[in-house]
């Protein structure tokens, strides 16, 4: 959502008379180098997926909106892809641009590391925040931490590197840091009212969360087979109503590859693997849909298309 839409929903809110003076509204950017853990905590903020996962780096490109409304505040989170240090194709400045955009327009920065680490990427990430825009520091993965002790002096060199409004060491999979962190967020959102409607949990359409589901189980069952460059294109998103007069979407998808021989791999021996790709996405879009999906894919080569920005913005990204 643009500036000039957030203003313009604010005023139509304010003359419906649905806010009031104490409720509280703001966006809250989460940042961090590739493979800290954003995306679940994203999902473990709005409490459904919205963002996608998986253990290969670099799986989010875009700037991804979750929403949450609790009481008489309404978080705003932005989810970001991880800031690009290496290969410097047109596609990581392409994702590099969003994580920029995102961190220099927000009330609040989580950035996210992993507990008792700190690398040349993660000072990367660091350099963009701002000083005048309040950042917690969101020590995750604290589970993962066995020695507890040393998370103390660590904490304190943190310190001296960014002056940090809080620490938080949690880890985005245990509800009660969850629970924990919504309260710390809270008083750093100014008071106005809300952006979105109550029940909303994402500003992105569901033709852009299909081809993230399918993107996930692509790198989900190709491991690190397959180039990150990999991508999805929706080319058909069509609503219908089935037989009992229920809603049923069908979905063409096209996994872009760059070689032909990672689409043999994406296909896998006699098809089982893009089957199973097809399989996984089309059970998680009907959850998240809530309805019947049929989905189509389909694999194509494109060679050198991450290094080509025209493509790289006809395939949807900045």
């Amino acid at each position: 959502m643009t500036l000039a839409a957030v203003e313009n929903s604010s005023k139509i809110a304010a003359a419906e008379g649905q806010g009031s003076a104490s409720r509280r509204c703001g966006l809250v950017a989460i940042v961090g180098k590739p493979n800290v853990g954003k995306s679940t905590l994203l999902n473990a903020l709005v409490g459904q997926k919205i963002s996608i996962t998986s253990r290969k780096a670099q799986t989010t490109r875009h700037r991804i909106t979750g929403i949450c409304s609790r009481g008489e505040t309404q978080f705003v989170f932005v989810d970001t892809p991880g800031f690009q240090t290496l290969h410097n194709t047109a596609l990581n400045k392409s994702l590099n641009k969003t994580v920029l955009g995102a961190v220099g327009d927000v009330d609040l920065v989580l950035f996210v590391v992993e507990a008792g680490s700190f690398t040349l990427a993660d000072a990367k990430v660091l350099s963009l925040l701002k000083p005048d825009v309040p950042a917690l520091l969101i020590a995750n993965k604290l589970d993962n931490v066995h020695r507890r002790a040393e998370i103390a002096p660590w904490l304190k060199t943190m310190q001296e590197r960014h002056p940090f409004a809080e620490f938080v060491p949690m880890s985005a999979k245990n509800a009660k840091d969850i629970e924990r962190l919504f309260g710390i967020c809270e008083k750093y959102l100014p008071e106005q009212d809300w952006w979105y409607g109550e029940d909303e949990l994402t500003d992105r359409s569901e033709k852009f969360l299909a081809s993230e589901i399918v993107r996930e189980k692509l790198f989900r069952f190709t491991g690190d087979e397959l180039p990150y460059t990999s991508t999805v294109v929706i080319d058909k998103f069509e609503d219908e109503m089935g037989r009992n007069k229920s809603r049923l979407a069908r979905i063409a998808a096209t996994i872009v590859v760059e070689r032909e021989g990672h689409k043999a791999m994406v296909i896998g021996e006699k098809g089982e693997r893009l089957k199973r790709i097809g399989t996984e996405a089309r059970q998680e879009l009907e959850r998240l849909m809530d309805c019947k999906v049929f989905l189509e894919l389909w694999v194509k080569v494109r060679s050198g298309w991450a290094d080509d920005e025209a493509r790289v913005r006809s395939f949807g990204y900045e």
